[in-house]
């Protein structure tokens, strides 16, 4: 939700960066190569090892740069298919490795199986998110609804981290909290979403009943 009202806002910002990048040679694919290596490379080694603060602000940098590969794309005349299937693998690769290394650091250092569960539950059900929305577009329907979508889902996530690496008290719980509750209510959405739109089965042709044979 929050991705597709910001997006006129956030391309009048990029679009400086976008031209430079273009002017410099870069393609979409690089960018995306380089925002999920860097997401996935943040998330294990810093907020795997207990840096929330930092590791949320790097992961957070990187993540930005998946506004940068689709505006690059239009700019150079169209993104292709390959781009368009790898911008979807690296987002879920990111989402995993934010997640997981959640999980790795509350099953250790942090200790806390509380919100190794949550993390486990919001990683489960923010794959099914996706996953109903690719589905359902495979079958020609859409499926743009939805309080908790990728963006959502990242800022809810990469806040708490942040501020439970300062110190606040319980910002990862309610951040973690709170996005569980989205992401049931969301999958739930884009589940009637999927059976509002689908066209109807086809009903079988009724046969009429058969005539007995004559006798003599």
């Amino acid at each position: 939700m929050l991705g597709v009202s910001a997006r006129p806002a956030v391309a009048k910002v990029v679009a400086p960066v976008v031209a430079r990048l273009g002017r410099a040679g870069v393609t979409p694919d690089m960018v995306t190569v380089t925002g999920t290596v860097g997401a996935v490379a943040a998330a294990v080694l810093l907020i795997g090892a207990g840096h929330l603060w930092w590791g949320a602000v790097t992961v957070t940098v990187f993540v930005l740069l998946d506004m940068l590969d689709g505006a690059l794309a239009r700019a150079r005349g169209g993104g292709s298919v390959f781009g368009a299937v790898l911008d979807s693998v690296g987002d879920r690769a990111a989402d995993a490795a934010i997640f997981g290394a959640l999980v790795w650091w509350y099953s250790g250092g942090g200790d806390n199986r509380l919100l190794v569960l949550l993390a486990l539950v919001c990683l489960v059900l923010g794959v099914l998110t996706s996953y109903i929305k690719a589905r359902a577009e495979g079958a020609g329907l859409s499926c743009d609804v939805g309080i908790v979508e990728r963006t959502e889902r990242l800022i809810l996530v990469l806040v708490g981290t942040g501020f439970s690496g300062l110190g606040v008290p319980y910002a990862v719980h309610v951040a973690l909290w709170v996005l569980l509750a989205g992401s049931a209510v969301t999958v739930g959405q884009r589940i009637a979403m999927v059976r509002r739109t689908a066209p109807a089965p086809p009903t079988a042709p009724s046969t009429p009943p058969s005539t007995p044979p004559a006798t003599a």
